[in-house]
C-alpha cells in the first residue's frame, strides 16, 4: 500500500506540473507582430501568402511560431496605439503592409525587426538608408505600385482610346502616396496629351460622395490609385463604379476578378510571401541590416472581359495576348 501511495503521489505531482511545461514550451516560441490598417477580412488571402514564406523557412503558425495581429479596422488614428502594444509585448518581428503602417511601426521602436511591404520608395519614405543596405532595424519589400502608375493609366487609356477626362481618386490621409501618384500621373497624362481630375476621399462615405458627383458630370474613366484604404473598399468601389457605367483600373487583381474592368500591379500574394520570407530569415537570426530590400519583379495584367462588354468596350487584340489573366 506504501508503495501504491507513493506512486500516484509522485504521478499526481508529474501531473501537476505538466500545465506549467507546457506554457513554457508555448513561451519559447518566438512572436511576430502583423500590423495592418485594415481588417483581418480584407487581407485574409493575402496573410496565406505570409505565412507559406514563413514555411519555406521551416515556421508554421501554431505549431512552432506566435502571431499576434493587429489591425486598425480603417482607422488610421489607432495604428500608433497597435504599434506600441506589439513593442510591449516584446515580439521578436514586426511585419507591416502599407507605407504609412511601417512609418508608424519604425517611429514605435528602434530596436524591434521591422519587415514591411511599401510601395513607395522605401528610401524617399525615410524607411531605409539605402535599397541595399538598409541601415537600423528596418527592410522588406518595395512593390514598386507607384512607378506603374503611368503605365497603368496608359493600359487604362488603351482600353477607352475615346477618353477625354480620366477621374483620378487619391486617399489625402496618405500624403506619400498621394503625393508620388499626383507626380507621376500628371508628368504622364501630359505626355499622352490626356485631361485628368483629382477626386480625393479617405472614408467611405467620401466614396459615396465622390461618386455622386459623377452623376453631374461623368468621367469618361476612372483610375484608383494604389492605398491600403482603398484595397479595403474594393468591392464599395466595383459596385459603384459599375452602377454609374465607369471603365475603372484599380492596382489589385482582386478587383478585377470581382468585376472592374482591369488590374496592373505587382503580385501581391507573391510579395505578401517574400515578406513571410524575410520574417523567417530574421527568426532564423538573420538582420534587416543584413536584408537588402526587395524589388517586386512580378507584375500582373488583368482583364475582366465579361465587364468589357458590358460597358461596350472592344479590349483591343493586343491587349487580351499581353494580360496574364483574361476572366470571362
Amino acid at each position: 500500500m506504501t508503495t501504491r501511495r507513493t506512486f500516484f503521489n509522485l504521478l499526481g505531482g508529474a501531473a501537476a506540473t505538466w500545465p506549467l511545461a507546457v506554457h513554457a514550451q508555448q513561451a519559447a516560441m518566438p512572436v511576430i507582430g502583423i500590423l495592418d490598417t485594415r481588417s483581418l477580412e480584407a487581407v485574409a488571402d493575402r496573410l496565406r501568402g505570409f505565412r507559406q514564406g514563413l514555411k519555406d523557412f521551416g515556421y508554421v503558425e501554431g505549431q512552432n511560431v506566435t502571431i499576434l495581429y493587429r489591425f486598425a479596422e480603417n482607422q488610421v488614428d489607432r495604428l500608433p496605439g497597435l504599434a506600441a502594444d506589439l513593442v510591449r509585448r516584446n515580439v521578436a518581428v514586426i511585419a507591416t503592409a502599407g507605407d504609412d503602417v511601417a512609418l508608424v511601426a519604425k517611429a514605435a521602436t528602434v530596436t524591434v525587426p521591422i519587415v514591411f511591404i511599401a510601395s513607395q520608395d522605401p528610401v524617399r519614405l525615410g524607411l531605409v538608408a539605402s535599397l541595399a543596405r538598409p541601415g537600423g532595424n528596418t527592410t522588406g519589400i518595395n512593390f514598386l505600385q507607384s512607378e506603374l502608375a503611368a503605365k497603368r493609366l496608359e493600359i487604362l487609356r488603351e482600353l477607352v482610346p475615346k477618353a477625354a477626362r480620366v477621374a483620378v481618386l487619391v486617399n489625402p490621409s496618405n500624403a506619400p502616396v498621394m503625393e508620388s501618384t499626383l507626380s507621376e500621373l500628371m508628368a504622364a497624362s501630359r505626355a499622352m496629351n490626356l485631361p485628368i481630375e483629382f477626386f480625393k476621399a479617405s472614408t467611405a462615405h467620401e466614396i459615396d460622395v465622390t461618386f455622386a458627383s459623377f452623376v453631374r458630370e461623368r468621367p469618361d474613366a476612372l483610375f484608383v490609385s494604389t492605398d491600403t484604404f482603398f484595397s479595403s473598399r474594393r468591392v464599395q468601389l466595383v459596385n459603384l463604379a459599375s452602377r454609374h457605367g465607369i471603365p475603372t483600373g484599380f492596382p489589385n487583381r482582386e478587383a478585377a476578378e470581382i468585376g472592374a474592368l482591369m488590374s496592373y500591379g505587382s503580385n501581391i500574394p507573391n510579395v505578401w510571401r517574400q515578406a513571410g520570407a524575410y520574417t523567417g530569415r530574421i527568426l532564423k537570426g538573420a538582420k534587416p541590416v543584413d536584408l537588402p530590400v526587395v524589388q517586386s519583379s512580378n507584375f500582373e495584367l488583368v482583364i475582366n472581359t465579361q465587364t468589357a462588354r458590358m460597358l461596350g468596350i472592344t479590349v483591343p487584340q493586343t491587349l487580351l495576348t499581353g494580360a496574364d489573366e483574361v476572366i470571362e
